[in-house]
């Protein structure tokens, strides 16, 4: 069995080498290259436009304004399933150039030309005429009468409200002795800072259109760049090779749609449009920035009598991913800590700031800043240990959700909280930091997530596998959920082996998929891939093996059910003779002059299941109080992921989860400026991307409870490691403290402004 083992990546060695073709090792030297032209204002209309010196330069082929775009195709650009339901699908608000400017830095220009330099000397050349309006940054702001509007069928800029009501907060509120403890909790716009910057590009053969594209998405990049220039989707094919990380930036339809129609507007010629990282902290996609008020009615034995969350979620300047990011988030609130009476609305509403979209962990990092710093105000409120007030209140076993169905099955937070506490020696060094004096002070704390996997009931949930036998015995595997950097093909591979009885190395997982022959799948996002992966793995395995033995009972006259695939040899059970090998059935199955067979098996599996993931971080920090500094001096994640398909590949996606949190918490913001509208810190000296240097030893530990739900008995792990990493690191600077801050990233200016406030310094 291959399931549960350390095995090696099957992409490590043609990626330490160097041999791993990306999206531009893969584009031709004749290629036209595109770069795009971006407003300058944050609101207007783009009211003119000179190109005339721009295509006066030389090796400039041609530049497209956004007045050339004759027919106006509305798209969206989320990476979300489709549906015929109307209900079900995004809001469509993107052309591929726009003359009405929502943010500073949307596209309303593109420049083609036969190299980068002539590309970007005609960009600076171009003179744009505006029309300049009012704007506004702040997500609250957006939603009074009288602000500036973005968009028309939106009043008060609110994309969407959506809220839950359990009980009767009012009448609960009136309960004698209870305490109450409100606060407002804020985050930060983050970008994903991904290694490879989007990139694609588009050719014609005939009247079909050929992409090739670094995205996460590639069967949904198809349909969406059919609507967007208004052609069948099956004229449109999309390749996706490896790529340099997503984290949810590439789970949007970036520039494909662009590349595309510059293409056809070129007669077919090849077109490259490569971002620059300038660009791609602006113009790609961010993480929502989340404002959530939380007011918390306790009773003094530390229970929940009421509850009441307000989040606003800045969406930016067009919907992308939408209100699905705080309607997540808010999800989570009545069920982390359930109480009889709660009251909770989320607001996502547009300014004019860069797109937010989908990043790891699609609004639980967000939500759990909110909800655990404010267990932490809860209990040093009422003057209860932190631990003992969670085993309390946390979601019980047995807790069912009655929308998703999602079962609690495990002590899963017992289990997780046992053993977080006793890797960081956690009670010892708690008691030790009490009442701290002095400049440099030592601190612990932690916090809990909750995750659900996949995306089912709230979008369609599906998973295509096909299985060839190779002459020789080995299999091809193709599926349309897509390996981003993560390990999955290496997921697939052991899932693979041990449903059909082969080693390891006879599975070929075809990692690239190219929509016009990979079977459909919705891609990577929602932490679905090994658990969605896994039906269809099992389904389509099971196919193929009882295929492999109706064919062996013909040359070995045994029946089926006697028989099976051990190692990649056919094995007769009653006692255990080796027949034959599955590369000699092969070849017979293959060139026989009696039956020759091409023995495949694909299939489809339509998921209506989901799980939860559950685990928590603890941290330990010291604060150098005079400079307003914090140093991590050791983190703890445990995960509940289920059963554990690969441990060191479960472990590396935990570490680049914890590096993300703890970028998260102290250091990562993307700032904008209120005069201008334009972002300030778009670059990789000025944002403070977390290092290596920032980081203690990563530590990673799992509670295996196998997911009864799962084919395989796993769950969500690539999102859930980024979840609880901030606020237990806030929690612990709480802790060496005394003093709460409620606003993401814990950096040295906000905490100069917190000292001076509570009379620190």
């Amino acid at each position: 069995m291959y399931v549960g083992k350390k095995v090696t990546r099957v992409d490590a060695y043609d990626k330490v080498t160097g041999r791993t073709k990306y999206t531009d090792d893969l584009c031709d030297r004749g290629a036209y290259v595109a770069q795009i032209l971006h407003a300058t204002i944050p609101n207007g209309r783009v009211v003119s436009m000179d190109v005339s010196a721009a295509e006066a330069i030389p090796g400039v082929v041609k530049v497209f304004t956004c007045f050339d775009l004759k027919e106006k195709h509305y798209f969206p650009t989320a990476g979300h399933p489709w549906s015929t339901d109307e209900s079900h699908q995004d809001v469509a608000d993107r052309l591929v150039l726009t003359e009405r400017v929502r943010f500073y830095g949307d596209d309303i220009a593109a420049v083609v030309a036969e190299d980068e330099v002539a590309a970007a000397q005609a960009l600076r050349a171009i003179k744009v005429e505006y029309e300049e309006y009012p704007f506004v940054l702040d997500v609250q702001e957006a939603m009074k009468d009288g602000a500036p509007q973005l968009h028309e069928d939106y009043p008060n800029n609110i994309l969407k409200h959506t809220s839950i009501r359990k009980g009767n907060y009012e009448e609960a509120i009136k309960e004698p002795g209870l305490i109450k403890v409100e606060g407002w909790y804020d985050t930060p716009t983050v970008q994903h800072c991904h290694i490879e910057n989007f990139i694609c590009t588009a050719e014609m053969t005939g009247d079909r259109i050929k992409i090739i594209s670094s995205t996460q998405i590639p069967h949904i990049v198809r349909r969406v760049v059919g609507q967007a220039l208004g052609v069948p989707w099956g004229k449109i094919q999309v390749i996706k090779p490896y790529i340099g990380g997503g984290f949810g930036n590439k789970q949007d339809v970036l520039y494909e749609p662009l590349c595309a129609w510059l293409c056809t507007q070129l007669g077919g010629h090849l077109i490259k449009i490569d971002i620059p990282r300038e660009d791609t902290f602006v113009s790609n996609r961010v993480r929502h920035a989340i404002r959530s008020h939380i007011i918390s009615w306790v009773r003094p034995d530390g229970t929940y009598a009421a509850r009441k969350l307000e989040a606003f979620s800045d969406q930016g300047a067009y919907a992308s991913h939408g209100h699905s990011i705080a309607a997540k988030g808010m999800g989570c609130f009545p069920q982390l800590y359930p109480c009889d009476n709660v009251e909770a609305d989320s607001y996502t509403v547009f300014t004019n700031k860069s797109v937010a979209g989908a990043m790891r962990g699609y609004g639980i990092p967000q939500a759990m800043w909110a909800v655990e710093c404010h267990t932490e105000d809860v209990c040093a409120k009422l003057g209860l240990d932190p631990i003992e007030f969670r085993r309390k209140n946390l979601m019980p076993v047995g807790f069912t959700d009655p929308f998703s169905k999602n079962e609690l099955y495990s002590d899963t937070f017992n289990q997780c909280m046992d053993k977080g506490m006793k890797e960081m020696d956690y009670l010892r060094k708690y008691k030790e930091y009490q009442n701290q004096t002095g400049d440099v002070r030592r601190g612990v704390g932690m916090a809990v997530f909750w995750y659900n996997t996949a995306v089912w009931p709230i979008s369609l949930e599906t998973s295509s596998c096909r299985m060839v036998l190779n002459q020789d015995g080995s299999l091809q595997v193709q599926l349309g959920e897509t390996e981003i950097g993560q390990g999955a093909d290496t997921a697939y591979t052991q899932m693979t082996a041990d449903i059909v009885g082969v080693p390891l190395d006879a599975v070929h997982v075809v990692s690239c998929q190219d929509t016009d022959v990979t079977p459909f799948g919705t891609g990577a996002y929602a932490s679905r891939q090994t658990y969605t992966a896994g039906f269809s793995i099992r389904q389509t395995g099971s196919l193929l093996k009882e295929r492999i033995l109706n064919y062996a009972h013909q040359l070995t006259r045994m029946p089926p059910y006697n028989l099976d695939i051990i190692d990649g040899k056919i094995v007769r059970i009653t006692d255990g003779r080796v027949l034959m090998t599955l590369g000699e059935l092969a070849t017979e199955a293959l060139y026989s002059l009696t039956d020759s067979q091409h023995i495949t098996a694909e299939s489809t599996s339509q998921i209506k299941s989901n799980a939860y993931s559950f685990g928590c971080t603890f941290a330990e920090v010291e604060v150098d109080i005079p400079l307003c500094k914090v140093k991590l001096v050791d983190i703890v994640n445990v995960h509940d992921a289920g059963t554990i398909i690969n441990p060191a590949l479960a472990e590396a996606q935990v570490h680049g989860g914890m590096s993300m949190g703890i970028g998260y918490g102290l250091s990562e913001k993307l700032m904008f400026d209120p005069k201008t509208g334009r972002a300030l810190n778009n670059n990789l000296l000025d944002y403070k991307l977390s290092t290596f240097m920032d980081h203690p030893r990563l530590r990673a530990y799992f509670v295996e409870n196998p997911e009864p739900t799962s084919a395989f008995g796993t769950k969500a792990l690539g999102e859930p490691p980024a979840c609880s990493v901030a606020p237990a690191i806030r929690n612990a600077i709480y802790h060496a403290t005394g003093v709460a801050v409620d606003e993401a990233p814990v950096n040295p200016h906000i905490l100069f402004r917190r000292f001076r406030e509570e009379g620190l310094i």
